[in-house]
């Protein structure tokens, strides 16, 4: 390597070269300021003129043959602080690169659109409710992948899984229970394709998250959620609604009527959602305990070695130079405890 190449990558070091935790060098002049009260302090107590008189201090001095040791510990003490705090940090002008890796979850989450999410039991209305709470798992996410899944008689799949959640909260906005092609509320099916998609997905935390008010088909969507489990993967239910319920509306908009003429109310069927995330292995909580539910999902599964690597994904970091001062600070502390300094 020729003087020009050595000059210009010196001058790319030098151009690079930061500390990657700076907040550590304001430890440096205190620790000067330490060292400098020591060795004044230690200089005052040996300094017997103050207390001893004249005469009675040059009987009392060493013989000439006596040498003192002409090395004085404050300068290497200050050295030794210095280079640890440069250590603490974090010198650095390099980059290096290594995989990326990506937490090993995959949430397909599942919205009901039966004519019932019209209901305005909830401000303003349980489907609209029902995409604020779907919303904000998407903001929980983080590096799962996520899926969307919406059914009403049959299921009907959104988006498969994904890492884009922006896309997914734009095909979010006109969901509404207008848009299925027939009525319905038929969970079994919609959870017989999450799981299709899931297992397609290799994800070692695989979650369906049901987001519903009631369904019509409980005995079913149960054995359907008993798979899912046997297949590693919990179920999670988001609850919509209310148990007073309101009234329900119609598919011309108008509300609903039973053979008597009175008005159709449309309830929260809690017992089937709960008795289905306890099932699934997984926890059912309404819009007031959704946060709740949106840590746990953030803390993840317990077990180690949940995080899978991105296949052609690398990151970029800086190296930290600072673990090459150590040998430094290790000498001087030998010759520290050689002299008895310490």
């Amino acid at each position: 390597m020729n003087a020009d190449a050595i000059i210009g990558n010196l001058g790319e070091a030098l151009h690079a070269f930061h500390f990657l935790r700076p907040p550590w060098l304001l430890a440096a002049p205190p620790l000067w300021a330490l060292t400098l009260l020591l060795a004044r302090r230690r200089a005052a107590q040996g300094n017997w003129s103050q207390v001893i008189d004249a005469p009675l201090l040059s009987a009392l001095r060493l013989e000439a043959g006596v040498v003192r040791d002409p090395w004085s510990p404050w300068p290497w003490l200050a050295l030794a602080w210095t280079l640890a705090v440069l250590a603490l940090a974090g010198p650095s002008w390099r980059q290096d690169t290594s995989p990326a890796h990506r937490a090993g979850a995959a949430w397909m989450i599942v919205l009901d659109l039966s004519p019932s999410m019209a209901t305005a039991d909830v401000t303003p209305t349980r489907v609209t409710r029902a995409r604020y709470a779907i919303d904000d798992l998407f903001g929980a996410a983080h590096d799962a992948k996520l899926g969307l899944i919406v059914f009403s008689d049959e299921p009907y799949v959104v988006s498969p899984l994904t890492d884009d959640a922006n896309t997914l909260r734009s095909l979010l906005q006109p969901l509404t229970p207008e848009l299925m092609p027939t009525p319905g509320d038929q969970l079994a099916p919609a959870l017989a394709k999450a799981s299709e998609l899931l297992q397609r997905s290799g994800a070692k935390d695989s979650r369906v998250i049901l987001v519903s008010d009631g369904i019509e088909d409980p005995a079913s969507a149960l054995g359907a959620t008993q798979r899912l489990r046997a297949q590693g993967v919990k179920l999670e239910v988001i609850g919509v609604g209310t148990h007073g319920g309101a009234p329900l509306v119609g598919a011309d908009g108008r509300f609903a009527h039973d053979a008597q003429g009175a008005a159709v109310l449309s309830r929260i069927d809690t017992e089937h959602l709960s008795r289905l995330a306890d099932t699934g292995g997984g926890r059912y909580v309404d819009l007031e305990t959704l946060p709740q539910l949106l840590d746990a999902l953030q803390a993840g599964p317990a077990e180690l070695g949940s995080a899978v690597e991105a296949q052609g994904v690398e990151v970029e970091y800086w190296q930290d130079a600072g673990v090459w001062l150590l040998p430094l600070l290790l000498l001087l502390a030998a010759s520290f405890a050689r002299r008895g300094w310490i």
